[in-house]
């Protein structure tokens, strides 16, 4: 993720921020330029960043609910941003601590967005093309309190659905106890369940499907009675030797799922080394490849070789730091090399979409679009 620099005051903001902590200005993100600016106002409704000339308006959601900090272009038919149009189905906010628990939401499925956009993926609302995107947050209710008809995240035609208990961290805590998940995250859900709707978008009736088979395995087998085999029997024992996680062993669809995210979950973190500038040289020992500069945009890096030289370096400094302040790993992980490949394969594929999009794919909504 990137820092962002306040051009008013020169302080650094961060991505969620909604005001400058040192002189205090509204700020806006402008995802037509993936920039973090202040904004003053210039007349009702619009905006434009300081000394700028350009105008823009609130999200909706950002005006309405402060549970958004991403403008719309001022001449747009639009009332919400690229990443709020993608709504189908919000909280009931009149029950009490939704609206805290869709803010955080909010703000995770926007960093997903973002990784979006900085690798050039099309993302278009499913109420504009059968074949796009949609979100909806979902709360359990009394009657919906049986495993039975408890809310599922998942994925479905384009639908990604998300339990709102998520952002509860008892609950999630819960969760990940439950189900031996001990990288469970409200933005590794969005990442897992994207990768579900990129596989139909990228992968289904394309040129990549027979190399997916190859490497993933054949994805026609029956998903039902995997599921159920993995929740009875659990992952294989030697599951590390092939997979990135344990779930990923469940079927070829979540290995492919497991991987995007894992693949989204680099990019966003060796993003934010370079944006902070690190660079890795331990004082022990004597491998030279764990000496490496972040001096590059792992958004736009074209090798995904150089991309693991950067990142396994990062992970041993992360789980070092995260030790030290007496946590567990903050990464881990262990990459075997098939668990790689599939990352490589998952490389390839964002290229060559990115690339596609480049030549004319449409990446956001009509400007008549009207979202939720």
């Amino acid at each position: 993720m990137k820092l962002f620099s306040c051009t008013n005051c020169g302080n650094i903001l961060y991505f969620e921020n909604v005001s400058c902590t040192q002189c205090g200005l509204p700020l806006g993100f402008l995802p037509d330029r993936l920039r973090l600016l202040p904004i003053e106002p210039r007349t009702e409704g619009s905006w434009q960043p300081v000394g700028e000339q350009a105008h823009y308006r609130m999200c909706n959601n950002y005006a309405n609910h402060e549970v958004c900090n991403w403008m719309v272009e001022a001449d747009s038919d639009q009332a919400f941003c690229i990443a709020c149009a993608l709504n189908g189905t919000i909280p009931d906010l009149s029950v009490a601590g939704n609206h805290e628990r869709w803010r955080a939401m909010e703000t995770e499925k926007r960093r997903l967005i973002y990784s979006m956009l900085q690798l050039g993926l099309p993302i278009v609302p499913r109420r504009v093309d059968p074949a796009g995107l949609e979100f909806a947050f979902l709360a359990d209710t009394p009657a919906s309190f049986s495993e039975r008809n408890k809310v599922m995240t998942g994925h479905a035609q384009g639908l990604i659905t998300i339990n709102l208990a998520e952002a509860d961290p008892a609950e999630r805590e819960r969760m990940r106890e439950q189900m031996d998940e001990p990288y469970r995250t409200i933005l590794g859900h969005f990442r897992h369940e994207s990768g579900h709707y990129y596989w139909d978008r990228l992968i289904r009736n394309s040129h990549w499907l027979r190399p997916f088979r190859d490497l993933f395995g054949d994805e026609t087998e029956d998903y039902a009675q995997a599921l159920d085999q993995h929740y009875q029997d659990g992952a294989p024992p030697n599951w590390q030797e092939q997979f990135i996680s344990a779930y990923a062993s469940m079927h070829p669809w979540e290995d492919w799922a497991e991987s995007w995210a894992h693949y989204l979950l680099m990019v966003d973190a060796l993003e934010t080394a370079y944006q902070f500038g690190l660079s890795i040289r331990p004082r022990a020992g004597n491998d030279d490849s764990l000496d490496v500069d972040h001096g590059f945009d792992a958004y736009r890096a074209m090798s995904f070789d150089n991309l693991l030289q950067h990142w396994l370096p990062l992970t041993l400094a992360l789980n070092s730091l995260n030790r030290s302040i007496g946590h567990e790993h903050a990464y881990p992980f262990v990459l075997a090399s098939p668990a790689i490949e599939k990352l490589r394969f998952v490389h390839r594929v964002v290229h060559e979409a990115s690339t596609t999009c480049d030549k004319g794919c449409d990446k956001g909504p009509p400007e008549s679009l009207l979202g939720q």
